[in-house]
């Protein structure tokens, strides 16, 4: 597929320009007084502290080296107060060496033009200090440009400077997308406080953006030899932009024949294309005469214009590319007959294939599979722990099992969300980029700063802010140097890698030609700034807020959200905060901005990328996102803006939104339109947006709500099961299905041919919703990657046929007002037996009853033979990821065993509670509750070596990680003298 191109182009063919963006005033600066002064200061300080120190040293208090070599007579001395004077003596030598290591490391890198110097270990505020002075002292000398950011401000890293140029989108306008995004965000935050007070204002002499400028490298005056530095520090406002004009230049002839290899090494006469904003009148334009210099110069120019067109497209340059990838050719499904021809994913269906509309499903959360697929797990995990909390909590408190069934627009938004999930796409794509960090850690190599990922046609296109070089395998190389590709069939073969997750920023922002946008925030240079309609603006915000608060791509995150977003916090708590307006953001923002400076200072990493592959990688460096709705005041723009500046070193991202589209600071502007339809011209984006508008998001709230372990009745009993059956004799139903074991089913003839499998797993996902299913959740969950509409229908039919109709010859497969599919009463599974027994002993007759109690517990326990479908084949009945049953079969089972072996111990019967509590551990092993019950029975039956021989099969049990805090406690209560035989055994 061809590359996109933007369009925004201004009349006259000149590209346009964002209209944030005011010229830098030109500042022409020669070394002055004050350079010299503190490059003399400078030079004294080093030979204060590399010589006059160790002099001293010498002089005063003697050599390091001991005269003598006897370490008796060391151990035998008396301790004086020389001693103590030579060890204090030795760790100042020891300092000092380290300084001088760190001045030599700085001085070389400074001088061979090396980007970044090495780290001396343990030498932290040591080497700043050294690349300091060593900044200080050169900073008068020709190998300027060679020196790190680090040497104008203290703790700055070369990877939040490294923009890209804008020179492809000043000589191909609308040839890219995001191509006039590189301007430094430092500067633009200078800039508005400049066009605060001088907004009419306009430096003479200054140039069109439409032309492209060139400067020609002076000859030396004097001592004094031009430097990319100083240009960019003349030229753009920032020395630290020397980076962009060499990117700009590198390996293209120069008008002697040779080219420019290193930052440090250009000669006189040589040509340098600039980017687009430079300002100053040494600069001279093109394709415009220049009458200030020569024919022959001139000449020179133009010849050297024509040999950057091919390198800047060709090679990516340092562009901050995040244009469309292009599309692989789509897999030959006629290619062999071993595998079935792969389906659409629901992400991606046609509307051929899915022509039937929604039945009424929310449409935002059915073409956000990404954002679905984090929600639903969140909302699982949230049921399970809801879960575990009431069977550790006391038992007269508990809520129970079955968490409440949703209605109205609850359920329909559950429904959307295991329909539109994919939850297959969602880990693959974590498991790329833990894979992709993990195999660049073993090469010593850094996290390359990503802009943004594409998904298409199931591969995955990392676009990054500059070339990287080769990626490892299985990763290569995409269209050009800025894209690292990784095939579907490449992504299946990771597994889970032990390292942080290395982008968790990037959230989808909507689709473009079938390929999603992914936008990493944290890494945007400045502020990314979002106009439109209040609620339009509202529903992409809380789209945003909530995959990043649930996406399966991360490990630790902080969302801070101002002026929106108070009834989104119950999706996650640990992660999400709500400011209450703009002055608690800028006061909390300044603090963390200045804490994250310090930490990265400290412990020596130019940016979190280094910090996340680092040894640290799982403690800190998580990043902090801000999305803020409410439109700041001009002069909370700038400092926003001022706080943006270095927020992409530092892991924190800022998505602000704007009312009128004009706001200060912003580094990328977007737009959300009334049709869903989300713009950046400037960047030539048009996507399909991802959205959650206010309904959606107050259902998918509603659903968090009801499984909050806090939420619901407090003291209460057990909530009853959502489907009790008759279980009397006269109760026999028509179908019985067995789910807890084997799969099996009596009272139905065995479909013929390859549709028995669907139709057992049909009719599982019918018991399991006792409910009712939504037809597009059966066809979802039996055909993950998409179905058509007539193969959904014929199986339904064929189910409704094998299922057969009851005497009174109404169907077994049934379809209520919601259009939901549901089974009869006649239709039961030995899980709604098991459920119906156990509230029938706990909460009905058994209640008044102990014989029947003990029957019905003993019934209950007696169904269970193993683990829920334990016969199923593999790669089918994937939805159960989806489900809580793996949890609540386990848990049932235990409150079985437990209040049997309590039926049995209120008539001290020790053996028979063993023998319950035995069976229920064989389904639920990892119950802690199991456990004590077990030690407390078998210390009834007073057979204290059977008790130590089970105390010993515990701490086997457990392994590395020891008992639990509470099993001690009670072995100590019980078996007092465990822990020496423990240490004995070990």
């Amino acid at each position: 597929m061809p590359r996109r191109s933007s369009s925004t182009g201004s009349p006259t063919g000149s590209p346009a320009t964002p209209r944030n963006r005011t010229p830098q005033p030109v500042r022409v600066h020669r070394r002055s007084v004050g350079d010299f002064v503190k490059a003399f200061l400078a030079f004294v300080a080093l030979l204060v502290l590399v010589v006059g120190v160790p002099g001293a040293l010498a002089t005063q208090l003697g050599w390091p080296v001991p005269e003598s070599w006897d370490p008796q007579e060391w151990l035998t001395q008396e301790l004086s107060v020389g001693t103590f004077l030579g060890i204090l003596t030795f760790f100042v030598w020891v300092a000092w060496a380290q300084f001088t290591a760190c001045v030599i490391v700085e001085m070389k890198a400074a001088l061979s033009g090396v980007g970044v110097p090495g780290r001396v270990p343990g030498a932290g505020p040591s080497q700043l200090l050294a690349r300091q002075l060593v900044a200080a002292l050169l900073l008068v000398g020709a190998t300027a440009a060679s020196l790190t950011p680090g040497l104008s401000q203290l703790g700055q890293s070369l990877d939040a400077n490294q923009r890209g140029t804008v020179a492809a989108a000043q000589q191909t306008p609308g040839g890219g997308l995001f191509a006039q995004q590189q301007e430094q965000a430092a500067a633009s935050a200078a800039a508005l406080a400049e066009q605060a007070s001088h907004a009419e204002a306009a430096a003479p002499g200054t140039a069109k953006d439409g032309d492209t400028k060139y400067y020609r490298i002076q000859p030396p005056e004097g001592r004094h030899h031009d430097s990319l530095w100083e240009i960019a520090e003349r030229h753009l406002g920032d020395g630290r932009r020397y980076k962009e004009i060499y990117q700009l230049n590198k390996d293209r002839v120069q008008p002697d024949g040779s080219k420019l290899s290193e930052a440090s090494l250009i000669r006189p006469g040589w040509i340098m294309e600039m980017p687009g904003d430079a300002r100053g009148g040494e600069l001279v334009e093109m394709p415009d005469e220049a009458p200030d210099v020569s024919p022959e110069v001139e000449q020179q120019i133009r010849d050297y214009a024509r040999t950057g067109g091919d390198q800047a497209q060709g090679s990516g340059g340092g562009a901050a590319q995040v244009s469309l990838p292009e599309q692989r050719p789509a897999p030959d499904r006629n290619a062999g007959h071993q595998q079935p021809a792969p389906q659409a994913t629901p992400s991606q269906a046609t509307p051929a294939q899915e022509s039937d509309s929604s039945f009424g499903l929310p449409e935002a959360l059915l073409a956000a599979p990404l954002l679905a697929a984090g929600l639903l797990g969140a909302l699982g995990r949230r049921r399970r722990q809801a879960m575990w909390q009431s069977a550790l909590g006391s038992v007269g408190g508990r809520r129970g099992m079955e968490p409440p069934t949703p209605t109205g627009a609850a359920a329909d938004a559950q429904d959307a969300l295991l329909v539109g999930a994919d939850p297959e796409g969602v880990r693959l794509l974590d498991r790329s980029l833990r894979g992709l960090a993990a195999s660049l850690a073993a090469e010593s190599r850094a996290l390359p700063t990503v802009y943004a990922a594409w998904l298409s046609n199931g591969d995955l296109h990392l676009q990054l802010a500059q070339p990287a070089g080769k990626p490892p395998a299985p990763w290569q190389l995409g269209q050009d140097q800025t894209f690292w590709l990784l095939a579907r069939s490449d992504a299946e073969r990771y597994e889970d890698a032990d390292t942080a997750a290395p982008y968790p920023g990037l959230v989808s922002l909507g689709t473009m030609d079938d390929s999603r946008l992914l936008l990493n925030l944290e890494s945007v240079p400045g502020i990314v700034s979002l106009s439109g309609r209040e609620a339009d603006r509202a529903a992409v915000f809380a789209s945003v807020a909530a995959e990043l608060a649930t996406n399966g791509w991360s490990d630790r995150m902080t969302i801070t959200l101002v002026g929106f977003g108070q009834d989104l916090t119950p999706l996650a708590p640990n992660r999400l905060r709500h400011l209450d307006g703009i002055d608690d953001l800028i006061e909390t923002m300044e603090a963390e901005t200045r804490q994250r400076r310090g930490a990265l200072g400290a412990t020596g990493h130019d940016s979190v990328l280094t910090g996340r592959t680092g040894p640290a990688q799982h403690t800190r460096w998580a990043p902090h996102l801000v999305l803020l709705a409410a439109q700041p005041s001009a002069e909370d723009a700038v400092k926003l803006a001022e706080l943006a500046s270095d927020a992409g070193r530092l892991g924190i991202g800022y998505l602000v939104g704007t009312e009128t589209g004009d706001l200060p600071g912003a580094a990328w502007e977007m737009e959300i339109t009334g049709e869903g339809k989300l713009l950046a011209p400037l960047l030539g984006l048009e996507l399909e947006a991802q959205l959650l508008p206010t309904a959606q998001q107050q259902a998918v709230v509603e659903l968090f709500v009801q499984a909050d372990p806090d939420h619901g009745p407090e003291g209460g009993p057990a909530n009853t099961p959502p489907f009790l059956v008759d279980i009397s004799e006269q109760g026999r139903p028509a179908v019985y299905a067995r789910l807890v074991g084997p799969y099996e089913i009596i009272g139905l003839d065995t479909p013929d041919g390859e549709r028995s499998a669907l139709l057992h797993e049909a009719l599982a996902l019918l018991l399991l919703h006792r409910e009712g299913v939504h037809p597009r959740v059966l066809s979802s969950a039996l055909w993950p990657r998409g179905v058509t509409e007539d193969v959904r229908d014929a199986l339904l039919d064929r189910l409704n046929a094998w299922l057969g109709t009851d005497p009174d010859g109404s169907p077994r497969l049934r379809t209520d007002a919601t259009g939901r599919l549901t089974l009869a009463k006649s239709v039961v599974s030995d899980l709604d037996v098991l459920r119906s027994l156990y509230h029938e002993a706990t909460q009905g007759r058994g209640v008044n009853s102990r014989q029947v109690r003990g029957r019905l517990l003993t019934d209950a326990l007696v169904l269970v033979r193993g683990p829920l479908l334990a016969d199923r084949p593999e790669g089918r009945y994937r939805w159960l990821t989806h489900e809580i049953i793996d949890a609540q079969l386990p848990l049932l089972v235990a409150d079985i065993g437990l209040a049997l072996s309590a039926f049995h111990l209120e008539k001290d019967r020790a053996e028979k509670a063993i023998e319950a509590l035995t069976a229920a551990l064989n389904s639920a092993p990892a119950d802690e509750r199991l456990w004590h019950e077990l030690l407390r029975a078998t210390h009834a039956t007073g057979d204290t070596a059977r008790l130590r021989a089970l105390a010993a099969d515990l701490i086997t049990r457990s392994g590395a990680r020891g008992l639990p805090p509470r099993t001690e406690a009670l072995l100590d209560e019980l078996l007092p003298a465990w822990r020496s035989g423990a240490v004995a055994a070990g």
